[in-house]
């Protein structure tokens, strides 16, 4: 927070500065002007003591001229008093006469007669008699604390000094007079003062009243408020400046409103790109990251604002920030987790400024996990195929190249020959049907056969047919009420998923075990669960019985026949009848296939 000073308005600096102003031209002129009133009042009190002094002088060097006897004596130290009385003014406090013995002579203060004939101590005295000139001095009465003016003027008679005129001037009256002047001027700077600063609160509320209205309007440009309007109360320098201060309002409120209209934009683009975006500055540091990024990342946007892109990604030991910016391919990250797999694409972009110099960097997120998943099965089921293919034609090889070279003429061998050979090209009819079949749902170009089935008598007319063409001693156990149940689907699409699920149910079902087909049905599905009492499936593979050409044990179910695709074929018909099919199991208790069917109860209700 700012600390607030009393001289930060500029309204009380306008009437400082006017009362400061008046404040120093009155200074200046009380100044010279009482100097000079003190200089000229000075000097006319002692030339008015001085054109007395000339004429006193005079009038008593006539009196040192005079000859007297000794009788006479007292005669002349009368006259000098009467000349000294009689000369006497209002600014005169005393005069004495001294002789050349420095004697008074006589003196014109009443009170101080008793001096008259004592011999004076006074130092000025005697230097006057020497320097035979005239000397003046300033003196305090330490009694009055009264300043004086002492004249102390020789008396010549024949250019000889005969005695010494000593004056005290009552000089105190003029600095009274002055100290009155000093008063009268600063009683009157005082209302100059007062006029002048009501003067300048006038002028400062006319010239700050806009600045006032403009900076009110800046604050609330600042919280975002464009829609304020400074008053224009002139047409002069500031009313012209309020003018320009409110067409910068409105063209900032018109870029406020474009750059808030990008940022939602931007912010919309951000927030629902499927890639992450991450911008640093030029230190590395994330200064924005998107949901996307964050999700990819596992990590939120207060977590890693400011952090290193580097220390985000993990990529310290392989980079450092001027790899990343130089880096021209992408950088492949592997973020898989035990529970998600998840594989990122990375790119760097350098942000410049026009200058050339790096700002930051813009790093972008692709997840390729999807894609990587893609291509992993492409190559998985190249290799499937190619070896599925290989095998039965491997052995029609060698059974061909054998009745090639003559077993065909052995009555015994041929026929075997021939029935093996049959076998493995009816292996390979199965695998291509099967895969032909897995084509066409890829491709999403079929369309579905619905119609309302009743599901019970269904499954029992599958039951059925398993239950008569069966080799092993493998006995069904039905799980349901046999009450009517309509479902729509498409019915080949669904018995071939049956078919499917039973044919590995008796495969790996035991001599003399159940296979037990059970339905429920919920508000909005039908779940129908088949399960054998095989071996089972461990708990690492079970979630991949459903890939393509995935086999838990590989040799035993290529021995009994299977192509692999039995599994995925049927979860691809029931997640095209929006469906779920999964499994569970226990090794060597066996294995459950449940899958699901959307169950309208008010529809199949209504037929």
């Amino acid at each position: 927070m700012k600390k607030f000073s009393i001289f930060s308005s500029i309204r009380l600096k306008f009437i400082l500065f006017f009362v400061l102003l008046i404040l120093l031209a009155m200074e200046i002129i009380g100044v010279y002007f009482v100097r000079e009133l003190e200089k000229e009042l000075t000097q006319n009190f002692k030339d008015s003591i001085l054109n007395r002094v000339n004429l006193l002088t005079y009038n008593l060097e006539e009196e040192f001229l005079k000859e007297r006897d000794s009788e006479e004596s007292l005669q002349f130290e009368d006259d000098v008093k009467k000349l000294l009385i009689d000369n006497k003014s209002s600014d005169i406090e005393e005069m004495r006469v001294y002789d050349k013995d420095l004697r008074v002579i006589a003196t014109s203060d009443p009170g101080s007669q008793d001096k008259v004939g004592q011999r004076t101590t006074d130092i000025v005295v005697t230097r006057t008699f020497v320097t035979e000139e005239m000397i003046e001095k300033m003196s305090i009465d330490k009694s009055t604390n009264e300043r004086k003016w002492l004249l102390y003027v020789p008396i010549k008679v024949d250019n000889e000094i005969e005695g010494i005129l000593f004056i005290e001037g009552k000089i105190e009256r003029v600095f009274e007079q002055i100290q009155v002047i000093n008063q009268v001027l600063i009683n009157g700077t005082i209302i100059a003062l007062v006029f002048t600063a009501v003067v300048a609160v006038i002028i400062a509320q006319t010239i700050t009243r806009p600045i006032t209205d403009m900076k009110k309007q800046a604050q609330a440009m600042a919280r975002g408020n464009y829609s304020r309007k400074v008053k224009v109360y002139g047409h002069d320098e500031i009313g012209q400046l309020a003018i320009t201060f409110n067409n910068l309002s409105k063209k900032l409120q018109d870029e406020q409103a474009k750059t808030d209209s990008e940022k939602r934009k931007l912010s919309s683009i951000l927030k629902f790109m499927t890639d992450g975006v991450i911008s640093t500055d030029r230190k590395g540091r994330i200064i924005l990251i998107n949901e996307a990024a964050e999700q990819m990342l596992n990590v939120t946007r207060e977590t890693v604002i400011s952090e290193n892109i580097i220390d985000v990604l993990e990529l310290g030991d392989k980079y450092s920030l001027k790899d990343l910016t130089q880096e021209q391919n992408s950088v492949i990250l592997d973020l898989s987790t035990n529970a998600v797999p998840l594989i990122v694409r990375v790119n760097f972009s350098i942000i410049q400024k026009e200058t050339g110099i790096m700002n930051g960097l813009i790093v972008v997120l692709h997840d390729i996990t999807e894609q990587e998943k893609i291509e992993r099965e492409r190559r998985e089921f190249v290799a499937n195929v190619s070896h599925e293919l290989r095998t039965p034609l491997t052995t029609m090889r060698s059974y061909l190249e054998a009745l090639t070279d003559g077993a065909w003429m052995d009555k015994d061998i041929a026929p075997q020959f021939l029935k093996v050979t049959q076998n493995e090209t009816e292996r390979m009819i199965r695998l291509v049907n099967d895969l032909l079949v897995l084509s066409k749902m890829d491709s999403k170009d079929y369309q579905l056969r619905k119609e309302w089935i009743n599901f019970p008598k269904f499954l029992d007319h599958i039951i059925d047919r398993f239950e008569m063409a069966k080799e092993k001693n493998v006995h069904f156990s039905r799980d349901y009420l046999n009450e009517p149940i309509l479902v729509e689907i498409d019915q080949d699409k669904i018995t071939q998923v049956l078919d499917n699920i039973i044919s590995n149910a008796l495969k790996y079902s035991p001599s003399g075990g159940t296979i037990t087909v059970k339905m429920v049905v919920f508000h909005d599905s039908l779940e129908v669960k088949i399960s054998d009492q095989g071996v089972g499936i461990p708990k690492q593979n079970l979630h991949r019985i459903f890939d393509r050409f995935y086999r838990v044990d590989k040799a035993r179910a290529r021995h009994i026949g299977g192509t692999g695709l039995g599994l995925a074929i049927a979860k691809e018909m029931v997640e095209a009848h929006n469906g779920h099919i999964w499994a569970t199991s226990i090794e060597g208790k066996g294995t459950t296939i449940h899958f699901t069917l959307p169950y309208d109860r008010d529809q199949g209700d209504d037929f």
